[in-house]
């Protein structure tokens, strides 16, 4: 049998077997062995082109690693696994030091495409039918740095838009991008504002010390900011602020009086913002006027030090933990506590996946 008639027929029999055990509703239509639950990126080690993706079901039921390798054993997914962008039928697996995307449906891992021509890429998000990676450039040039197009018809970059150092996570609102500028090799504090239709820079918003992360609720962006660190020359709190998006103007920011509370991992799940600071878990009303001080619950008793990745979905928490970012990494998920019976923090499951875990993608 042919090589890729066999790549087919093993994705196809993934998919009755899947189809089979899970019980998918006769109403429904399974769409690949992945689909249902959630694409774990692991980074693997700088240099050793180990990244890798695990798959962990809805239901906890079916787990796999590696599964881009199993069902494209004639590639290697690449060296620093950075993020996974889901649009449509698609999978955009991001590889920092490789300087590549590879293009995967995102429901049987089988490969679609390889992007080239990015240098030092961090994230992406799609707008516009366009797709755009944050860049770094050299690391050691503040000068440099750029949002790369995508023409996800033909899977090239199509053209290239200059931005302050270091932008890192990306997101899209109403035909607009917002890129954070955590800072690259340096400090960064601002977030830049890309017209998604023209290609074009329009402003850039000043929010908090080392914007880490974003999300989108009710006409606002909310950015959490971690903070200088410790080896800065004034170390400064982490804040989460809050931005218009009708005036791109700050509406309000709330910080730590403390500077050596530096808060990462941002995700708004029904009128809650949730947030990590090493390894616990925060829990703010959003229409609460200051941080809370005291944690929901610690990751700590699983011998987390520093939560690596974060995630919420289907009513379950998801924290990755690289542990000594070279052995295998840790995956716990815990209660959301909502309408399940089972209160906030409880932990549920725990996975062994690959070297550093990263990100949790939902399909």
């Amino acid at each position: 049998m042919p090589f890729k008639e066999l790549v087919f027929a093993l994705c196809a029999f993934s998919v009755l077997f899947v189809s089979c055990t899970n019980e998918v509703p006769k109403n429904e239509v399974a769409l690949g062995a992945y689909d249902k639950g959630a694409l774990v990126l692991s980074q693997g080690g700088f240099g050793r082109g180990d990244a890798s993706v695990s798959y962990i079901s809805t239901d906890f039921s079916n787990f796999q690693n590696d599964i881009f390798s199993l069902v494209n054993p004639s590639i290697t997914l690449g060296d620093t696994g950075q993020d996974i962008g889901l649009n449509g039928d698609f999978a955009y697996i991001v590889l920092n030091v490789s300087n590549k995307i590879e293009v995967v449906n995102r429901y049987t891992m089988l490969h679609v495409a390889t992007i080239n021509g990015l240098n030092n890429p961090r994230y992406i998000a799609f707008s516009n039918g366009k797709g755009f990676v944050t860049n770094w450039g050299d690391g050691s040039n503040p000068a440099d740095d750029f949002v790369a197009v995508i023409n996800l018809n033909s899977n090239t970059i199509s053209t290239t838009i200059p931005v302050a150092e270091g932008p890192e996570r990306i997101i899209e609102n109403a035909s607009k991008l917002y890129a954070a500028h955590y800072g690259g090799y340096g400090f960064g504090n601002t977030i830049s504002v890309i017209d998604a239709v023209s290609n074009t820079l329009q402003r850039s918003i000043v929010v908090g010390d080392l914007p880490n992360d974003m999300q989108i609720n009710d006409g606002f962006l909310w950015v959490s900011c971690s903070g200088n660190p410790n080896y800065a020359s004034v170390e400064t709190a982490g804040k989460l602020v809050k931005v218009n998006l009708t005036t791109n103007q700050v509406a309000a920011s709330f910080a730590y009086s403390d500077a050596t509370k530096h808060i990462s991992n941002l995700v708004i799940e029904g009128s809650n913002a949730y947030y990590t600071l090493n390894a616990d878990i925060y829990k703010m009303p959003l229409t609460a006027n200051a941080l809370p001080e005291s944690a929901a619950f610690s990751a700590a008793t699983q011998g987390v030090f520093g939560i690596y990745s974060f995630a919420i979905n289907a009513n379950h928490i998801y924290v990755g933990d690289a542990g000594n970012y070279t052995d295998l990494g840790k995956v716990y998920v815990y209660s959301l506590g909502s309408n399940s019976g089972v209160g906030l923090g409880v932990l549920e499951k725990t996975f062994t996946v690959g070297v550093i875990p990263a990100g949790f993608y939902f399909n």
